[in-house]
């Protein structure tokens, strides 16, 4: 048994559909977690910059005693994770490879649909995974960089003009096309779940990236027997700007008041 904490980062609110799973599947774990609000998006950012934040994402959570850190950030996963893991002593987990193979089990007709930030598209990372797993398969991508503005401003829910119209203008080339799975290729799309499904349609199988990464990391750490042992764990809030709007947002989404639980630090801007 290992009582050491989770740590999880991501560009803003994202990362919190991988919380949400990790508490789902493994409640005894602490948790701490560090959205880099102050400098969201990533994904419009250069490959540079998106390691260097990275790293400083790290350095700030490798403050605690870690047992392992998840990349809950599509961008960071598909940019950064060699690099991170080659650093640090303790396993670093990424979403994209999880959510890249539960796409190509679960494709019925082969088309995939790929959804994602600027950066995770231009790696191709996701493409790659995919065709490793079922070569038969034909993966269509689609860059989506309002999304996660929008999330991070919330507008999530089903009826707002806004998030639909932008929506429907990304995901019609998609659905035109026929795909059967769609991979949401940014941990803040799950946020954007309903909108999402009901363009659509229920015969398309949604792809969680934050989730499927959660759950390969609750594998991981069963394999290493490095589970804890106390029947309910805690989670700690930080972020890099303030923490009314995260607080407000992490609530809704988590369906608990986490006002008290966050805290705003400085990160490296060097």
């Amino acid at each position: 048994m290992d009582q050491r904490a989770i740590g999880v980062f991501d560009s803003g609110l994202g990362g919190l559909t991988a919380v949400r799973e990790l508490t789902r599947l493994l409640p005894g774990e602490d948790i701490v977690y560090f959205g880099d609000t102050g400098r969201v998006p990533y994904g419009t950012r250069s490959r540079e910059t998106i390691i260097k934040y990275a790293r400083q994402d790290v350095a700030f959570l490798r403050q605690f005693d870690l047992k392992a850190i998840v990349i809950a950030c599509g961008t960071v996963s598909t940019t950064a994770l060699d690099i991170l893991a080659a650093e640090n002593p303790i396993p670093v987990l990424g979403v994209v490879e999880p959510a890249a193979l539960a796409a190509a089990r679960r494709t019925r007709n082969g088309k995939i649909g790929l959804i994602g930030t600027q950066a995770s598209i231009r790696s191709g990372a996701y493409e790659r995974l995919i065709a490793g797993a079922n070569p038969e398969t034909k993966v269509l991508s689609r860059a989506c960089p309002l999304f996660v503005p929008l999330v991070e401003n919330g507008r999530v829910e089903p009826g707002d003009v806004v998030i639909e119209t932008v929506a429907a203008e990304y995901l019609a080339p998609l659905k035109e096309a026929g795909v059967d799975t769609l991979v949401l290729g940014c941990t803040h799309y799950p946020l954007l779940e309903r909108v999402i499904g009901a363009f659509m349609g229920p015969e398309v199988t949604l792809i969680n990236a934050g989730a499927e990464g959660a759950r390969a990391v609750a594998g991981r750490l069963r394999e290493l027997e490095e589970l804890s042992d106390r029947p309910r764990g805690s989670c700690r809030y930080f972020v890099s700007d303030g923490v009314e709007g995260f607080s407000r947002l992490a609530s809704l989404f988590l369906q608990q008041d986490v006002s008290g639980e966050v805290s705003q630090v400085e990160i490296g801007q060097n």
